[in-house]
């Protein structure tokens, strides 16, 4: 999908006052990234690493694991892409709602997809266990699975799913694709990357672009076992992680016990916003990030976008086109106080209209 994700602004050529389609970090990229890339630019006179060795063995070091584990990407994006080249002809299933690429990636790939609501993934670990799942009684739940894709936390919803490991035990035969772009933005789940030691069908998808504010320099990493990694290599273009991004890369993970997200404060600061959103016509759903699925009570999410783009400069992520949700559907992503007020203040006139 070229076109129809978040933020999205400069298609509409306005100075926006306020960017609540995007769930990236809204305090801006690390203090003093900007200096140290401007001081690496004759790097780029260069050809950067052929696949990011040396950012490769920093992540390791950082999860006490070997570089064997460890494969740098050009984002996530890259990562699911290559993932569903590598694995190609699989029978896959996405749990949805969910992001657009890998559907998107698995068809270009001819993968044979099947679609699971994130309600029925839930319900039949919570009612059943994850460790009775299974078998008939389960209707085959998983077990002609070769590939599932599960966003934890959701991107849209901002849901968790907090047992994964038993499902990991319990389908030895099922690769479970993990995308933990947004870990940084819950208290709710821990990172499964602890458990590609212990497990050869777990692989982990991991951004550093949301949480750092880096997403037009696009870097991410994969965790997985060494022969995983190495089906992924083998498919690999070489050169995909640019000179300047393998640099805020070293930066980033030279710093990462300073650079932690204020996340406690972010999050009573999304509290905060939701209950002020009560009185407007939206009907939003729980969830357990900074961003939150909301759901129009009246028209639909791009008619909202379009009047709060038109009358007030703020962006916002229609929803529409999330498989699962409908054109009612809005993401929204928590910003400073005084900004959350501009878009609570505004729904209180498309309240009015």
């Amino acid at each position: 999908m070229l076109q129809g994700h978040g933020d999205d602004g400069y298609l509409h050529g306005k100075t926006l006052q306020a960017d609540f389609s995007t769930n990236v970090y809204h305090g801006g990229a690390p203090e003093g990234l900007r200096e140290h890339l401007f001081t690496q630019w004759d790097k780029v006179t260069r050809y950067p690493e052929v696949i990011a060795e040396s950012l490769s063995r920093k992540v390791a070091a950082h999860y006490d694991l070997s570089p064997d584990h460890i494969l740098v990407t050009n984002g996530s994006t890259e990562s699911i892409y290559l993932i569903a080249q590598a694995f190609k002809n699989k029978r896959t299933a996405i749990i949805i709602p969910a992001f657009a690429e890998y559907e998107d990636a698995c068809r270009m790939h001819g993968h044979e997809i099947t679609f699971i609501a994130w309600e029925d993934f839930e319900e039949k670990i919570s009612v059943q266990g994850a460790g009775q799942i299974g078998g008939s009684g389960a209707d085959g739940f998983l077990e002609n699975t070769d590939l599932l894709f599960i966003c934890n936390p959701n991107n849209p919803t901002g849901k968790v799913i907090l047992n994964l490991e038993e499902l990991i035990i319990k389908f030895p035969q099922t690769l479970f694709v993990v995308d933990e772009a947004f870990i940084e933005f819950t208290l709710a789940v821990t990172s499964v990357t602890d458990q590609v030691p212990k497990y050869n069908n777990v692989l982990v998808m991991r951004s550093m672009t949301k949480a750092y504010a880096i997403p037009g320099l696009r870097l991410g990493y994969i965790v997985a076992a060494p022969f995983l990694i190495n089906k992924l290599k083998s498919e690999k273009l070489p050169w995909t992680v640019n000179a300047m991004a393998l640099e805020a890369g070293h930066f980033i993970f030279d710093r990462l016990e300073s650079l932690k997200l204020p996340l406690e404060q972010l999050l009573q600061h999304k509290a905060d916003f939701v209950k002020k959103l009560e009185a407007s016509p939206l009907k939003i759903y729980p969830g357990h990030t900074h961003f939150f699925l909301a759901e129009t009570q009246w028209q639909n999410g791009a008619m909202l976008k379009s009047f709060l783009l038109d009358k007030f400069n703020i962006l916002i992520r229609d929803a529409g086109n999330f498989r699962g949700l409908s054109e009612k559907h809005i993401r929204i992503a928590t910003l400073t106080p005084l900004k959350n007020q501009l878009l609570i203040d505004a729904l209180t006139e498309w309240k009015h209209i």
